[in-house]
């Protein structure tokens, strides 16, 4: 393949880590996925993706990995998944190694930009993103641009209070996180995984099916405050709530419909996203399409 259409994508995880390589399109050509922990530290662990990347030099590297960290000046800051990452220099480290440009991001910065670009946001100068998974959390889309905030925190929405006491996530009773995420879920069933309270839903439970309706009605409040304050066109809602929308679709916008502001409620759309279980190597190929992009 033309190196001029060769870009590189590293998602860090704290379980595995993976290289891809794709094209301008994000169509993904390879794949390595490595263990985590099997390494004693990041540079072996870069060393080890790097062998697995293909001779040619691609044209940038797109690196998404779970905050905090800086993007601006390409550090990972201390993930709490990722022991003994303090102040890794990812960024500079790449480029000195490869020859070719590198770009940073969080993961949930990482995923708006793929389904902005490539997915169910795509065509949209305001989307929001939400993940809806282990944790609950926003990527920004704003004005045809990711918006990462002063330092990279921005879009936390997970961490603000959706009640004075309820379920914990972010470190937080009643945050958002804990009522609107895997772990929330499996919160407010009394230990119940996430995908089980969908299937005993599906089956007739009429105990989880009001368990799925309390979170919905968090994500409806979380979502009104969204288009009050940012006013988008899309909302993507990833994980947990692509794979199961209809048990959180219309409780949350029945609540969307009584509290929102109804002129920047009538032109936002809240949707599944689109790129399913590929999202994560779409992402981290997406950071450097997007950097690349940006820098024109």
């Amino acid at each position: 393949m033309d190196s001029k259409k060769l870009f590189w994508g590293l998602d860090i995880g704290g379980t595995k880590c993976a290289i891809v390589t794709g094209d301008e399109e994000c169509r993904i050509l390879s794949r390595h996925a490595i263990s985590t922990a099997d390494y004693k530290n990041w540079e072996e662990v870069l060393e080890t993706l790097l062998s697995f990347a293909p001779e040619e030099k691609p044209l940038a590297i797109g690196v998404s990995c779970g905050g905090p960290l800086d993007s601006k000046n390409g550090l990972i800051l201390s993930p709490p998944n990722l022991p003994g990452w303090d102040e890794v220099p990812i960024v500079r480290w790449l480029e000195e190694k490869t020859g070719a440009r590198a770009y940073l991001q969080n993961d949930a910065n990482a995923c708006a930009l793929a389904e902005w670009r490539f997915g169910a946001g795509k065509g949209c100068d305001n989307m929001v993103f939400l993940t809806f998974g282990t944790g609950f959390g926003a990527g920004l889309i704003l004005n045809g641009k990711l918006y990462a905030g002063t330092n990279d925190m921005a879009g936390e929405v997970g961490h603000v209070r959706a009640a004075a006491d309820g379920p914990v996530g972010y470190g937080k009773a009643g945050s958002f996180e804990g009522f609107c995420s895997g772990g929330g879920i499996h919160q407010l069933s009394g230990g119940i995984s996430a995908k089980d309270v969908v299937m005993r839903a599906e089956a007739g439970d009429s105990e989880m099916q009001k368990v799925l309706e309390k979170s919905a009605t968090k994500l409806g409040m979380c979502l009104s405050m969204l288009i009050d304050i940012l006013n988008p066109e899309r909302i993507v809602i990833g994980s947990i709530y692509a794979r199961a929308e209809k048990w959180f679709k219309d409780t949350a916008w029945r609540v969307i419909e009584e509290e929102a502001l109804v002129y920047p409620r009538n032109v936002c759309s809240v949707v599944p996203a689109k790129l399913g279980d590929a999202i994560g190597d779409m992402a981290a190929l997406t950071v450097a399409i997007n950097g690349l992009k940006e820098e024109e």
